[in-house]
């Protein structure tokens, strides 16, 4: 198999698998799906997979100053908690309401694409993720300090972001049509689903059990990456 192709495809498998867990981008876009409709999911998802594309070249450039930007990443994270209880603070009101039809927050004025690139912004978790996942195929030889690696890399991450969002877009839009009239039992499911993951989001906070402290130690992020796929999103 050709090098580039072989990154290309590395970088789409890892962001695909990477995108499946039950996330604040996926499920939001699965959100946006049933509310407004797939066009608007869709350009939330290029923006959210845009703005990880950019914070993997910064990843990839700039790792040195990436370690030690922590302060940063600790208000990032703090501002995602407030974004998750609000997503799920709007989704259970929408359930609670009859009258209330969208998440008034996921369903504002302002265009899908500017939302999912200002929400992909916003997620500090990408950074360690990707970092410890460069650091893995720069080990193993696979990726390498070349711009056309660089390229193909990080062109497969963004269509593996973008598939991976599309199975939560089309999942979310089939449950909407088998639901038909129900539309507020998704409203209940997916206001729990935000629910737990600002608890989940919390408790790493409260216990540091994320990828940050180890962004000084790249070696230590090696070890185990399979099993984490869960940081990137939430």
């Amino acid at each position: 198999m050709p090098k580039l192709l072989r990154i290309f495809i590395t970088g789409l498998i890892v962001s695909f698998l990477g995108t499946l867990p039950l996330g604040t981008l996926n499920i939001a876009a699965m959100q946006i799906a049933v509310s407004d409709g797939i066009h608007p999911a869709i350009l939330f998802a290029i923006g959210a997979l845009l703005a990880e594309m950019v914070y993997v070249r910064i990843s990839l450039m700039a790792i040195d100053w990436i370690r030690k930007q922590e302060k940063i990443f600790r208000i990032l994270e703090w501002v995602t908690l407030i974004i998750i209880v609000a997503l799920a603070i709007s989704s259970i009101y929408a359930a609670v309401n009859p009258a209330v039809h969208k998440n008034f927050i996921l369903s504002s004025t302002l265009n899908r694409f500017w939302l999912g690139l200002t929400m992909s912004a916003l997620n500090p978790m990408q950074i360690p993720f990707w970092f410890g996942w460069s650091t893995v195929l720069f080990t193993k030889k696979i990726l390498l300090p070349l711009p056309g690696h660089y390229n193909m890399y990080i062109v497969g991450i963004g269509l593996g972001t973008f598939f991976g969002n599309c199975v939560f877009i089309f999942g979310g839009h089939f449950m909407a049509q088998a639901l038909n009239a129900n539309e507020h039992v998704l409203h209940w499911i997916i206001g729990g689903i935000f629910t737990i993951t600002a608890i989940i989001q919390l408790w790493r906070m409260l216990k540091k059990k994320d990828g940050f402290e180890k962004l000084g130690h790249p070696e230590e992020i090696t070890h185990g990456l399979e099993d984490r796929f869960a940081e990137k999103r939430n």
